[in-house]
């Protein structure tokens, strides 16, 4: 008789060879917010064994809407502190990391030394000077990556699709990532993105100076894109 344990249903579809190959495969996530809670949260559900989170931002009560780590509770806690435990709870044989900072152009080579080399990175952070930095790295280590692309003021996820970052279109974040990225060197880079037409939202007349007020994000847009995610990093492990 069959015994059920957190990874039944798995296990009927990939074997016990195919688990061991999640289990064995240590992914980075980049980014623990609305597209990277949700990716990371599906890959310790997905099997992966060992997780590396890195993020350098706290729990907002603005984050409630989208992310899989943000409730009352956990307002002010630090995000990898709480995606930690919340993969704990859900495999507490899993191998976690966490790197409790923002990353930087300058800290990719001593984030990458001090954590070890993953499988795959997932890149879930929205700054550009960061990501191509991320990108660079990961192409001249060859380490396999993936990058969101931006999922404010959307609202349709029937949109999003998998391209290589030069195919993509409409997206102003994707838009922004393609120019530098050519002057940076990078070859190639897979992405998710969405080619949906912004909601147009007006800034608030009062928002201190480099708030991004003019931003609005629905509650299942950034989830999708990360479950879209963690299915990309868990079939290319396979």
């Amino acid at each position: 008789m069959e015994v059920e344990d957190g990874f039944t249903r798995l296990r009927r579809i990939l074997g016990d060879a195919g688990l061991k190959r999640l289990q064995d495969a240590c992914v980075m996530v980049v980014g623990i917010g609305g597209v990277g809670s949700s990716c990371a949260e599906a890959l310790v559900r997905g099997g992966v064994g060992h997780l590396i989170f890195v993020d350098g931002d706290a729990v907002a009560p603005s984050n409630i809407n989208r992310q899989a780590i943000a409730f009352r509770s956990t307002v002010g806690q630090r995000k990898v502190d709480v995606m930690r435990a919340m993969a704990a709870d859900i495999n507490p044989d899993a191998v976690v990391e966490t790197v409790d900072e923002f990353l930087l152009p300058e800290t990719v080579p001593q984030l990458f030394a001090s954590v070890g080399r993953p499988d795959i990175v997932v890149d879930a952070i929205d700054t550009v000077s960061a990501k191509i930095a991320l990108a660079q790295f990961c192409q001249s280590a060859g380490i396999l990556e993936i990058a969101s692309m931006g999922g404010a003021n959307k609202q349709d996820p029937t949109t999003l699709k998998f391209a290589d970052i030069y195919e993509t279109q409409v997206d102003p974040l994707a838009r922004a990532f393609r120019k530098l990225a050519r002057q940076a060197g990078v070859q190639q880079l897979t992405v998710l993105y969405s080619d949906e037409l912004l909601v147009p939202v007006a800034p608030q007349p009062d928002a201190a100076r480099g708030e991004r007020t003019e931003l609005g994000t629905m509650s299942y847009f950034p989830p999708i894109m990360g479950q879209m995610i963690a299915s990309w990093v868990i079939r290319r492990l396979l």
